[in-house]
């Protein structure tokens, strides 16, 4: 077995007199992919946190490779104080790295290293957080929710990136389509402790449905044995003294260990206000137009949504979604074409900053609006604590300002006090953003059920292909132009041919050909056309390179694995400090172009591949 690069070994955690962790322990060693499952307040970022050094553990030990270096990305990263981009991004690289790694990162990620840090969009600062926790040459890379705002083709990138990197991983992550393509192990924090399957997470989640029946099976069985003992206890033939003692004291046992037994927590009870029955056509768009700076964002799109339908909107982060579904929606003016609501509509808008959450606002409050305590949802009047009951919040949280409550539960909390709201249209613009699985399973159940007609914007690929009936998405050729395709995400990339915002993407040049999903398999070849110019075989200059390279990277880890020995003696230091410092520099110079070596054979033997037409 390799050595471990970080493990954190009976972690134990107590927040507020309840205990967090009792006996948790994760375990990185090189290569690792490990997705980290489990429900909105399980501990998950907590546990992050600890192992990145951020948070002590009241129990336990973290142990960390004296020679590896761990990168953090958090749920909510902190850009204050940073001039420019790329300073932010070089941030944590150390002294002897060279800053133009991250700048590289940057520019692979669209963004300006000198553009200056205010006016950034969400996705625009998670892009810039990804590259400043990538740059370099990490040896741990711990990612909380790196997906979070970022459209499509950026996801793309980081599946190929990470695909790319031999550093070990753990993810947290809502987006199943990435943890799938990503992890090949799993660790689930469940009430207090961790439990391993050494799969990706594609075979997680019925792996852990079997678990918690199995569990359901061996509690029921415990209960009939305790029923079978009081029963012995009350009409039994009595026996010697000292054997019914034995049995009372091990039918007390029995009732302690079910009475102590830390359950699954409960399920969020979903239901929508439903708004009084709308016309057959809920929104007739037609023809409609809106530029800025004389940049077409929308032009000329004409559909029809009717009562009932599902529509998904996808597309690259700048591509204009936000004003389509604001055009759509009345809530913006067209240039040209006009846009008709059906006979009474009544519609329900969830944004994805989650804005309508006043930071200062009791949570009970931001259910009613602060107008009451009662609200009526899926046809029955509750009180606003039933409500969020429903929505697995404490009587303490519903008392608590939203700022007092995690990334997740605000999520869920927006998502209650949208669906006390009667309404016929809904527009959910990223809805699943900080949502464990199980919610999201349960909020797919409830859209699906709507009677309504729903406008979802999302990047995430697998929740849209279980929702939407047709989907609509940029034209790949005319800027401006959207197009709707029948189906789900999958069906959409199939018709459309490659995945919005990858048509002209610099990502397979880097990492090798990225299949429609943006999950890095390789889509089929198409022949070449009569009169393509693109070289059929590499250039004598990179024939030589791709030959060359591999004895040179073998040389650089031979220097590498020489220079880690000598600073491995302790007393080197202290014997020779000069000798010590000249070795470390030149350890940290020789892992950069080892690292940049790597990079450009694997980009030669990818284009190689490409080129070799069968």
């Amino acid at each position: 077995m390799a050595a471990l690069l970080l493990s954190l070994s009976n972690i134990a955690l107590t927040f507020g007199g309840a205990p967090l962790f009792t006996k948790v322990d994760l375990n990185l060693a090189p290569g690792a992919r490990v997705a980290l499952a489990g429900r909105n307040g399980s501990g998950k970022s907590t546990l992050m946190k600890i192992a990145a050094g951020l948070v002590e553990p009241d129990a336990g030990e973290r142990f960390v490779d004296p020679g590896a270096t761990v990168r953090y990305l958090e749920q909510a990263p902190d850009p204050e104080g940073f001039a420019t981009v790329g300073e932010y991004a070089a941030s944590a690289l150390g002294p002897a790295e060279d800053p133009s790694l991250a700048a590289a990162l940057l520019e692979e990620l669209g963004l300006d290293p000198d553009r200056a840090p205010r006016g950034l969009s969400g996705g625009e600062w998670r892009r810039a957080a990804i590259a400043r926790t990538l740059a370099g040459r990490p040896d741990v890379v711990l990612l909380d929710e790196p997906t979070n705002h970022l459209d499509l083709p950026s996801i793309a990138w980081l599946e190929a990136r990470l695909a790319a990197m031999k550093a070990a991983m753990a993810i947290i992550s809502h987006d199943r389509r990435f943890l799938e393509t990503v992890s090949t192990e799993t660790v689930w924090l469940d009430r207090g402790e961790t439990r391993v399957l050494n799969k990706g997470f594609a075979a997680f989640e019925d792996w852990r449905d079997k678990t918690l029946e199995e569990e359901e099976e061996a509690r029921h069985k415990l209960g009939r044995k305790i029923a079978a003992e009081e029963d012995w206890m009350r009409y039994g033939v009595t026996a010697r003294r000292k054997r019914n003692m034995r049995r009372v004291a091990e039918l007390q046992t029995m009732r302690s260990r079910l009475r102590e037994e830390r359950r699954p927590q409960g399920q969020v009870r979903f239901a929508a206000s439903a708004g009084e029955r709308s016309g057959k056509r809920v929104i007739v768009a037609k023809g409609v137009s809106k530029s800025y700076d004389g940049r077409a964002v929308v032009d000329a799109f004409s559909t029809e949504i009717t009562r009932g339908e599902r529509i998904g909107v996808v597309g690259p982060n700048g591509a204009g979604k936000t004003t389509l579904i604001n055009l759509l929606t009345g809530r913006l003016a067209p240039d040209a074409g006009a846009v008709e609501l059906g006979a009474g509509v009544q519609m329900l808008f969830l944004d994805q900053g989650r804005d309508s959450l006043d930071p200062a606002m009791r949570a009970a409050d931001a259910i009613s609006d602060g107008r009451g305590d009662w609200v009526t949802a899926g046809g029955a009047k509750k009180h606003v604590a039933t409500y969020l009951k429903d929505f697995l919040f404490t009587e303490d949280q519903w008392r608590s300002p939203v700022s007092a409550l995690s990334g997740g539960e605000r999520a869920r909390l927006a998502l209650a006090a949208a669906l006390a709201k009667p309404s016929n249209l809904m527009v959910l613009d990223e809805p699943t953003n900080d949502l464990d699985l199980e919610t999201l399973d349960l909020l797919e159940d409830l859209l699906a059920d709507y009677d309504g007609a729903l406008l979802l914007v999302s990047h995430d690929r697998s929740f849209l292909d279980r929702i939407v009936q047709s989907v609509i998405t940029t034209d790949p050729e005319k800027p401006g132009v959207w197009r709707r395709y029948a189906g789900g995400y999958d069906d959409m990339t199939a018709q459309r041919g490659s995945a919005p915002g990858l048509e002209k993407s610099a990502l397979s040049l880097r990492y090798g050909p990225v299949g429609p999903t943006g999950t890095g398999a390789k889509p089929k070849k198409p022949r070449p056309k009569p009169g393509d110019a693109a070289p059929r075989k590499l250039s004598y200059k990179e024939q030589y390179a791709l030959e060359k390279l591999p004895g040179e990277m073998e040389a650089m880890q031979a220097e590498i694995a020489r220079l880690k020995e000598t600073l491995a003696d302790p007393a080197l230091f202290s014997r020779d400090p000069a000798l010590f410092n000249r070795s470390a520099k030149t350890l940290s110079a020789v892992e950069q172009k080892l690292e940049h070596a790597e990079e450009e054979w694997l980009r030669l033997e990818m284009k190689r591949e490409a080129l070799d037409v069968d």
